[in-house]
């Protein structure tokens, strides 16, 4: 039977993207993602070069799905809503992603692949400026950056929720009660900014 490289790297990829999300890039082990994944450590090397270089790849690969997975589309407020509640939704069935980038916040200096994470974030605010063209480009980075902290957050910081929910953090109900405060608090926060 041929090696298959590419199902190979997919199964070291999704291995390393629960290593990291579970321990950021300092406490993950590259033998615990090799074991996950049913392959020899030295495959990652060959792949995917040093364990810094694999989280710089895990998080790319995971940043650039959810820009993919989750547009701004339609016109007006409500447009930006449906993009904040799309990504918590996104979130919701995919916390390793929020979970990576508060790693990357606490562990690196700099974002991972800077340029082009840049350039989807400026394309990100000039579709919300599109769809809510009142908006200037602060005001539509500001919006994002909310966006951005009110999804993450709530996935990466699970026991604040815990301390503030009780016993009805984690539940479906907990997560369809916060994915409407997130609706409301951004049409709050373009209907002032847009009512100016």
């Amino acid at each position: 039977m041929a090696w298959d490289t590419e199902r190979t790297k997919q199964l070291l990829l999704d291995a390393a993207t629960t290593e990291f999300s579970e321990h950021g890039l300092a406490g993950a082990r590259v033998d615990r993602i090799a074991s996950a994944a049913g392959v020899n450590k030295e495959r990652i090397y060959q792949y995917f070069g040093k364990k810094d270089e694999l989280f710089g790849i895990v998080l790319t690969r995971e940043v650039t799905r959810v820009m993919d997975a989750v547009p701004i589309t339609g016109t007006g407020p409500q447009a930006v809503v449906g993009y904040a509640v799309g990504l918590f939704d996104y979130l919701c069935a995919t916390p390793a992603l929020a979970r990576l980038m508060f790693w990357e916040g606490l562990e690196l200096g700099a974002p991972v692949a800077e340029p082009e994470r840049r350039a989807n974030t400026r394309a990100k605010v000039a579709a919300m400026r599109d769809a809510v063209p009142g908006l200037t480009e602060t005001e539509a980075q500001e919006v994002l950056s909310t966006i951005l902290t009110l999804c993450h957050g709530w996935h990466s910081l699970p026991n604040l929720d815990r301390l503030l929910a009780g016993g009805k953090s984690g539940t479906a109900a907990r997560a369809r009660r916060r994915r409407e405060f997130i609706a409301r608090t951004v049409a709050a926060a373009l209907d002032s900014l847009v009512a100016e």
